[in-house]
């Protein structure tokens, strides 16, 4: 029998009612600006879909050349409710959203438990909202993918890159980062704070703090492991609360990435 892990934010972060859900999905995906890539990885961001959706979707649009291959999603988040120490794997094997039933890579998930920084944590995962709300895009995006869903809490870039580096794979393997970007600034100052975290990222410089995005710890990860295969950063969206849905005197930052091998996007 599964050990599922049902829809926490739904009704919330996202539309509970399947219908209304592939709709809008569907919706900001074929409103995404089309983009020549061939992504290994993706940011994208986590908020409510009325902030964030349409910047996420930017991120998904981006793997129609490839979705038919994708066969495996790794997909990293930071933790909002429960301290972690490393990563946190969760001890379901079924995730669930209104779209329907994710299968987790259990094969996976065994290939990484022995690494010290790798444990089990159900709590982690039950109400975290930064990975969930990534689930119906995925869903919509691809087609016939299983899951590995990381939560990343008190750990090293290094850690994380030890174990993107582990999973990585060929094309058949999606890295997905959640993360927003600057928490409630002025919206004046908050683009000029992501506007640089964003040129750091694409400069593959791992040193981004949790002041600049709430995913720090596995964006840096995925930028150490993004030097290392030599991929190449290109940013898709770069928009805040401010732009979508929400007050200009405090915002949340958003950005859309895509990293790609150098000789794919020519």
């Amino acid at each position: 029998m599964s050990n599922i892990r049902p829809p926490a934010v739904a009704g919330s972060f996202y539309p509970a009612d399947a219908r209304i859900l592939s709709s809008d999905v569907r919706t900001l995906l074929d409103s995404a600006q089309e983009a020549d890539l061939i992504p290994k990885a993706l940011i994208a961001p986590h908020a409510g879909y009325i902030y964030s959706g349409s910047v996420a979707a930017s991120a998904y649009a981006s793997l129609r050349p490839v979705a038919a291959r994708i066969r495996r999603v790794i997909l990293l988040g930071p933790t909002h409710r429960i301290p972690v120490r490393g990563l946190a794997m969760p001890d379901a094997d079924t995730f669930v959203t209104p779209l329907g039933e994710i299968a987790l890579d259990t094969e996976a998930m065994q290939t990484i438990s022995s690494l010290p920084q790798v444990s089990v944590s159900g709590a982690a995962h039950a109400f975290e909202h930064a990975l969930e709300v990534q689930l119906p895009f995925l869903q919509m995006a691809l087609q016939d993918f299983t899951l590995l869903p990381l939560a990343v809490g008190d750990a090293s870039g290094e850690e994380v890159s030890e174990v993107l580096q582990r999973l990585w794979g060929g094309e058949e393997t999606l890295i997905v980062i959640s993360s927003d970007l600057s928490h409630y600034l002025p919206y004046d100052l908050s683009r000029l704070v992501d506007s640089k975290t964003a040129q750091n990222i694409l400069k593959l410089r791992p040193t981004i703090t949790h002041e600049e995005a709430c995913g720090a710890t596995p964006i840096n990860g995925l930028l150490l492991s993004a030097r290392a295969h030599h991929l190449t950063a290109h940013l898709l969206d770069l928009r805040n609360s401010g732009d979508t849905a929400g007050p200009r005197d405090g915002v949340v930052g958003y950005a859309a990435f895509a990293f790609c091998e150098e000789s794919s996007h020519e």
